[in-house]
């Protein structure tokens, strides 16, 4: 039986780790979760339905109290982090944006395994996440990050060619004029359904540039050696290639889970826990590369996670508050990657240097979000 504490348990990947674990009571008992508070009644839900002991509200805690008797409810800001301390098997960071970090790094201070869904935690603090990270401890989550910790027990780091991360190319591979795109457009992805920060993300191939810094930082691999190509049909997660010629995949159908329950279970593999390829049923894969004139957020990211310092926390944190005025409608989609890049021009003279802590991060973070919504001001429609 593990001990299981969930952080985000409200969103897409939460949601289906309890339906993981509601599947298999045998192997998994919840101890704790937390939510942000942007949906208290499914917290509750959860949390009653569990018999979860422990539940941390960023938002509503007082509700949750009324609701929960006899259940300790952890608030405020930091309930999240708190959360993540609690002795347990294992740590779900669910949570979106890079307010993950905190979490990540409570959670790996005390020795839990962590199973990493939050990519922001390391895009903005991958330096400081695995020097605290012990070896084994991290666990990705990422479908494309967990297709290549798989696919890496082939052969030795050193016989390592080169990861090639997958990209379905979201709504608007096909799409020549991005000019008129609507929010409505831009969350009707063609593969995944996801929260609609992540969605919009993809769209604009912004996750992409993350789950290369993600890439980096989790194993150790320089920048050049990382590529994406896209790839419809989202079946084939990632590639590992190594020097003799030799290429790795992962594959199965685009269904997140398959690496949630990798993640919960290792080094277990669950069964059933996501149906398999149907190998009598003829199909095509495609593989092509990325419109970098059309797609431009990939090289951008590629260009700050190689530079280094606070500019990963930058491009991230400009492309949060670009991705909420959008979704607001109050600028349009191709104005996200110009804000973020108008972002990153401004503030990359002063920060280079490395990000020593969670401080850090959070000033350049401040400072980058200030920056964007000037910016955001001047275009706002």
């Amino acid at each position: 039986m593990r001990d299981v504490v969930i952080l985000g348990s409200t969103g897409s990947i939460g949601v289906q780790a309890l339906e993981i674990i509601a599947a298999h009571p045998e192997l998994f008992r919840v101890l704790a979760l937390s939510a942000g508070g942007k949906n208290t009644d499914l917290l509750i839900e959860q949390a009653k339905r569990f018999k979860v002991p422990i539940v941390g509200a960023a938002l509503h805690a007082d509700r949750v109290r009324e609701n929960l008797p006899g259940v300790q409810v952890i608030d405020g800001p930091q309930a999240s982090s708190e959360i993540a301390a609690i002795t347990c098997d294992v740590v779900l960071n669910a949570i979106t944006g890079s307010i993950g970090l905190g979490p990540t790094l409570a959670a790996l201070q005390v020795g839990n395994t962590l199973a990493l869904a939050n990519k922001e935690s390391l895009v903005a603090g991958g330096e400081i996440v695995m020097s605290i990270a012990k070896p084994g401890q991290l666990l990705p989550v990422d479908s494309e990050h967990s297709a290549l910790y798989q696919g890496l027990k082939s052969g030795e780091r050193s016989e390592v060619s080169r990861l090639v991360l997958t990209a379905s190319g979201g709504p608007f591979r096909d799409r020549d004029d991005l000019s008129s795109v609507t929010v409505a457009e831009a969350l009707a992805h063609p593969t995944w359904a996801m929260g609609p920060v992540v969605t919009i993300n993809s769209a604009t191939l912004v996750n992409k540039g993350l789950e290369i810094i993600e890439a980096h930082y989790l194993f150790d691999i320089p920048y050049a050696q990382i590529e994406a190509v896209i790839h419809p049909q989202s079946i084939v997660h990632s590639f590992v290639e190594f020097i003799d010629g030799s290429t790795i995949a992962q594959a199965s159908p685009p269904n997140m889970k398959g690496p949630i329950a990798y993640a919960l279970s290792y080094p277990d593999r669950l069964s059933g826990a996501t149906s398999p390829i149907d190998w009598a049923q003829a199909s095509t894969w495609n593989f092509s590369p990325i419109d970098h004139v059309k797609f431009p957020a990939v090289d951008l990211a590629r260009r700050c996670g190689a530079l280094g310092g606070g500019l990963p926390a930058i491009f991230n944190a400009a492309n949060e508050v670009a991705v909420d005025a959008f979704l607001d409608s109050h600028i349009g989609y191709s104005e996200i990657i110009d804000i973020v890049d108008a972002v990153i021009q401004q503030l990359s003279p002063s920060a280079v240097s490395p990000l020593r802590d969670l401080a850090d991060v959070s000033a350049i973070e401040d400072d980058a979000r200030l920056v964007a919504r000037e910016k955001i001001k001047k275009v706002a429609r």
